[in-house]
């Protein structure tokens, strides 16, 4: 049965979730609970503090490290692995002058000035291939500058509680994989990949992106950082619908603020639902127009036609999503609400 939404004001925000069902005092802030220890969540008009998780992931030598991290490499159009030329370790440093190569169809991509280009077109000359408004919108240099000074911070309009909590809610529904391999897609500047690398909780994080100018931008805010650890950070130019890794090989794949604006969300999920190794663990966020909306005429016709011109997509309702990560052969999907605000998770069943 699908959650039902509260209506959120600056001074009352109330969460909920799927399974179990809490039930909290009028006034006082809630804590969503996990199978795992609770973190409590409390939201603050203007900002969001923060809650400090002790985590102890299992590491493994660093030569193990640098295979397993080659490994995860794969061609947008075969999948199959791809073979290096280079620098062997994958971050940030080894990105320039590393050539990578498909021996199954011989097409090459390379390593710039700041990321792997690793989507179909790369190396294309003549064929060019527009892209949906909202992809073209958010691949434009301005829109790199602005999205984390004062772009992003406009969403606590929409209840999200701000990417410092943001990743605090990511990091327990993380819990069973920490320590592995995680995507940040559709990562923009890296507000929340350089979130996973400072952290210390994952071998490695692939920050990954379409728009070039976005991954420019993350790099510029890494090198701002002297204490920044570039070892564990890698960049990537992708499509999300033809994510280049070898199948199973993924951990955890993030997408904060994203899922909406895929062109195709069911093609990006089964994608995601394709690298995750068996027991990896999806985590997203986006919003959702019930509650009040849902008295709104027209409301699905209005849907079609923003997705049909701007290509990005509204969701209806808690059940559309899991729908959508069912489809996608992902179980054990969860929630946490916030007003119009959802986190979802979801995980690649285990072999049996």
């Amino acid at each position: 049965m699908e959650c039902i939404t509260k209506i959120v004001t600056p001074a009352i925000c109330r969460i909920h979730r799927r399974n179990p069902r809490p039930s909290f005092p009028l006034f006082s802030f809630p804590t969503v609970r996990f199978p795992l220890p609770p973190v409590n969540l409390q939201f603050a008009a203007s900002s969001s503090s923060s809650a400090i998780i002790e985590t102890t992931p299992e590491y493994v030598s660093t030569a193990e490290e640098i295979d397993a991290n080659k490994n995860i490499l794969g061609c947008p159009i075969c999948y199959d692995p791809l073979a290096w030329s280079g620098d062997s370790s994958l971050s940030i440093e080894t990105i320039p002058g590393t050539t990578l190569q498909c021996n199954t169809c011989n097409k090459s991509y390379y390593g710039n000035e700041s990321h792997f280009d690793l989507t179909i077109g790369s190396g294309s000359k003549d064929y060019v291939e527009s892209k949906p408004l909202v992809t073209e919108f958010f691949s434009t240099p301005a829109m790199s500058f602005i999205y984390e000074r004062g772009w992003r911070q406009n969403f606590g309009l929409g209840g999200y509680p701000g990417p410092d909590r943001e990743f605090e809610m990511a990091k327990e529904y993380f819990r069973p994989v920490l320590g592995g391999k995680v995507v940040d897609a559709s990562c923009g500047s890296g507000v929340f990949s350089r979130r996973f690398a400072k952290s210390g909780l994952f071998s490695l994080v692939v920050a990954l992106d379409y728009s070039a100018a976005m991954l420019r931008q993350c790099l510029e805010f890494v090198k701002e950082d002297p204490d920044f650890p570039k070892e564990k950070l890698t960049l990537v130019r992708a499509d999300i619908s033809r994510l280049p890794f070898v199948s199973g090989t993924i951990d955890a794949v993030h997408a904060g603020a994203a899922l909406h604006c895929w062109p195709s969300p069911s093609s990006a999920v089964a994608e995601v639902s394709r690298v995750l190794r068996p027991g990896g663990v999806f985590v997203a966020t986006t919003t959702i127009a019930d509650g009040p909306f849902a008295l709104l005429p027209f409301r699905s016709t209005f849907r079609e036609y923003l997705q049909q011109y701007s290509g990005s997509r509204v969701f209806l309702s808690e059940r559309e999503l899991k729908d959508l990560c069912t489809t996608c052969g992902l179980v054990d999907f969860r929630c946490t609400r916030n007003g119009l605000f959802i986190m979802i998770s979801a995980t690649k069943p285990a072999k049996t």
